[in-house]
């Protein structure tokens, strides 16, 4: 003969309690966990997490100073046009789009030490003057930099004696990187249109 179990209002109660008391500890501790592990649900689309658990200590300022070789001349270019301007274009060759795979040396001349490759594309982006539009990655294989990059994006106006762009990030070493570079050019080759650029890069990271 089966015979209910009875709990009377005050007992029920107190069990609730017991229950809902429990199941609180029970969420708590998850969140610590997941909180010291560095955890995401991964169903969340945002979650703040520890800034060490991602290498984030404390923030330097760096200066790094090299030369870019802008090579469109001979049978290994290493900047090529990819776009040519339209032809009723300016004499400012507005349209025009470079696709480049630069060398990046200690010293001005191309035989100098690489230390990395600035890869991305310039383009004529000015009616009234030579003005670039350079969106590139400037990827180093020197010493600890070696596969860090830093991303420049910015208006470079060939002409000016100094010409600054933004660092807008980077990967690796120069994670949540900013700053800016600043251009000068060192050599310029009328007739094949080679150029050495001088690069000063002024970079905050961690």
């Amino acid at each position: 003969m089966h015979v209910p179990l009875y709990l009377s209002p005050s007992k029920s109660n107190s069990m609730a309690k017991l229950l809902s008391f429990f199941s609180t500890i029970f969420i708590l501790l998850s969140l610590v966990i997941s909180s010291a592990t560095g955890e995401v649900d991964e169903y969340a689309f945002g979650k703040s997490i520890n800034r060490k658990s991602k290498g984030i200590k404390r923030e330097k300022l760096s200066h790094f100073k090299f030369y870019f070789h802008d090579i469109g001349s001979g049978t290994k270019p290493t900047s090529v046009v990819i776009v040519p301007p339209p032809k009723n274009t300016t004499i400012t060759g507005f349209g025009r789009m470079n696709m480049i795979d630069n060398a990046l040396t200690l010293g001005p001349k191309l035989s100098s030490k690489i230390i990395g490759r600035a890869q991305g594309f310039y383009g004529s982006s000015s009616l009234s003057e030579l003005s670039l539009l350079m969106v590139m990655n400037f990827e180093f294989i020197e010493g600890k930099y070696n596969g860090s990059s830093l991303a420049v994006l910015g208006r470079n106006p060939a002409f000016e004696t100094v010409r600054e762009m933004p660092v807008i990030g980077g990967s690796g070493l120069f994670r949540f990187a900013r700053g800016y570079v600043q251009a000068r050019t060192h050599s310029l080759d009328l007739k094949t249109k080679d150029a050495t650029v001088q690069y000063d890069a002024y970079v905050l990271h961690y």
